[in-house]
This record gives C-alpha cells, sequence and structure tokens, in this order.
C-alpha cells in the first residue's frame, strides 16, 4: 500500500499536538492543510485515525498502534535526509575527472595538491584520457577541454593558465647536424616527431607569425598515440632523433636545462587555455560545487 509521507508526517504531528490548531501553530502550516492531510491518509487506510470534537483531538485505537510504529520509523527518515542534506554544506565524497593527459601533466599539479588539503572529505578521482569521451557516459561529473571541443550544453570555467603555446624544439647535436630551420615549412626537410589520436591522421603542426598562419605536415621516423606516448617524443628528440611540436609548458624543464632548443620561436602559435565544464544543471553536486568555487578563487587570486 502506497501512502504519502507526508500525510503521515502530518498525522503524527496533530496527535502529538493534540489538535488542528496547534499543530498548525508548530509547524507554520495551516488547520485546513493538516485536516485534508489526515482525511486523506485514513481514506488511504480505510480506518479513522483521530476522533475529532469541537473541544479535542485524539487518536483511536488504530491511530495510536500506528503512531507508536511510526515515531521511531519517521525519526529515521528524517536523520537519513539531514544526513543528506549536511552534504551540500560539508562537501564530501568522490569527484571524477575526465581531463587530457596534458592537463594532468601542466594544469592540475598546481591546484590539486591545495584542493584536497582544504577539502579533506573529498577523493578526487582522475581519468587522464586523450580520446575525448562524453564525460556523462563515463561517470565523471566534469571534465577539462579547451574550447573546441567544449559541448554545447555545459558550463564552462577558465582553469590553468589562460594563454598557452606550442613549442618546436630539437636536441642541440641533431640541429648541429641537420641545420636549424628558419621557416616552418623547412620542416619539411627534417625528421619531425609526431603524434595523433586515436583512429585519427596526425593533425597539422601549426605555426603563426605577424598574422600570417602556416600548417605544416611533416614527416618523420616515430608517430606515437598522443597522451601516453607524449613522453616517448620528448625523450627521442632529448636523444636527437628528430623535432619535437609540443606544448611549451612540456617541453620548458628540457629547454631551460639545454637538452632542448627551440627552433622557431617567432612562429610558436599561441592559443587558449583549458576548460572545466560540467552540465548546467540546477543542483551540482557539493564535491563539484566545492571545486569549480576553488578553481575561481584560484583565478581571482593569480
Amino acid at each position: 500500500m502506497k501512502v504519502d509521507l507526508g500525510d503521515l508526517n502530518a498525522f503524527v504531528a496533530v496527535a502529538r499536538a493534540k489538535g488542528f490548531r496547534e499543530s498548525a501553530r508548530a509547524s507554520g502550516a495551516s488547520a485546513s492543510s493538516l485536516s485534508e492531510a489526515v482525511r486523506r491518509l485514513e481514506a488511504d487506510l480505510g480506518v479513522r485515525l483521530l476522533n475529532r470534537t469541537t473541544r479535542s483531538v485524539a487518536p483511536t485505537e488504530a491511530g495510536v498502534r500506528l503512531l507508536a510504529r511510526l515515531g521511531s520509523a519517521l525519526t529515521e527518515v528524517e536523520a537519513a535526509l539531514d544526513g543528506v542534506t549536511a552534504l551540500a554544506d560539508r562537501p564530501a565524497g568522490t569527484l571524477r575527472l575526465n581531463v587530457p593527459v596534458s592537463a594532468s601533466r601542466l594544469t592540475l599539479p598546481r591546484i590539486v595538491p591545495r584542493f584536497l588539503a582544504a577539502y579533506p572529505d573529498i577523493t578526487l578521482e582522475v581519468i587522464a584520457d586523450d580520446s575525448f569521451v562524453d564525460v556523462l557516459a563515463a561517470g565523471c561529473d566534469a571534465g577539462i577541454r579547451y574550447d573546441e571541443r567544449l559541448e554545447q550544453d555545459m558550463v564552462a570555467v577558465p582553469i590553468g593558465p589562460r594563454i598557452q603555446r606550442f613549442a618546436a624544439a630539437a636536441a642541440p647535436a641533431y640541429l648541429d647536424r641537420r641545420g636549424r630551420p628558419a621557416h616552418p615549412r623547412e620542416l619539411l626537410a627534417h625528421a619531425c616527431l609526431r603524434g595523433r589520436f586515436a583512429d585519427r591522421a596526425p593533425p597539422a603542426w601549426e605555426f603563426e607569425r605577424d598574422g600570417e598562419i602556416v600548417r605544416v605536415d611533416p614527416s618523420g621516423p616515430l608517430l606515437v598515440r598522443l597522451g601516453g606516448g607524449s613522453d616517448l617524443l620528448v625523450d627521442a628528440a632529448i636523444a636527437g632523433v628528430g623535432i619535437t611540436h609540443h606544448f611549451e609548458d612540456w617541453l620548458r624543464p628540457h629547454l631551460d636545462s639545454g637538452a632542448l632548443e627551440p627552433i622557431l620561436e617567432d612562429w610558436w602559435l599561441r592559443f587558449s587555455g583549458p576548460f572545466l565544464y560540467y552540465p548546467g544543471r540546477r543542483l551540482v553536486p557539493a564535491p563539484l560545487r566545492a571545486f569549480v568555487d576553488f578553481v575561481k578563487a584560484s583565478r581571482d587570486t593569480a
């Protein structure tokens, strides 16, 4: 038998207060709505629960039995609901993010340690994947993407550096041996180390200077799947195998150490930084809301 939980609550409130007006004053509901709720419950159960006179309200035998059983049950329900609503005020639980490998390498290390220190009750699960899956279908709460891959119905929040560059570099020994390109098209005569996403052709290398955009599709001895294979491209470039074209921040430690030498630096393409994105729904899970607010605050104080 299905009965309305609100009607049960109304019956308990009236029985305990011993009157509709008294219960209305205590609960803020109207006496007429409480009376209607009790009548509806009695009709659903097929039994009278309250004896009513102009001077008093008292439970019948059936009402006494129901009240005795409902008291502890409703207390458990209230405790369960309080436990759920407490999560809205004290963020806890698991937050799952689907991010490209570049974001797990370059963006999240600047944010995650401080976030976890601020919210010790949140467990962060990061799935680093360059296949650009549907984050919701993958069971994730949010993702990180660049603007050309953002879905239209998502909320997007800037995260990490707002301007990034693609850098071209090679080992000094390679450049001493093969020469230093002065224009992007000269890369066609070099050994270039390429990457591609799953089931796609290698993306062209794009360069820009003074409004002129040059795209080249060079060849070379090494092709890897981007993401997991990206470090191999860098290691091969350091070993002198050829030229790599990668995020500047990814290559920066090797550029600073001299293991790699920048080439065509005045042609390095600038592009906007990544975004944290999530469904635009009204009730955002507490762990995700905490992360969004933390990212916004970090950006404002940067």
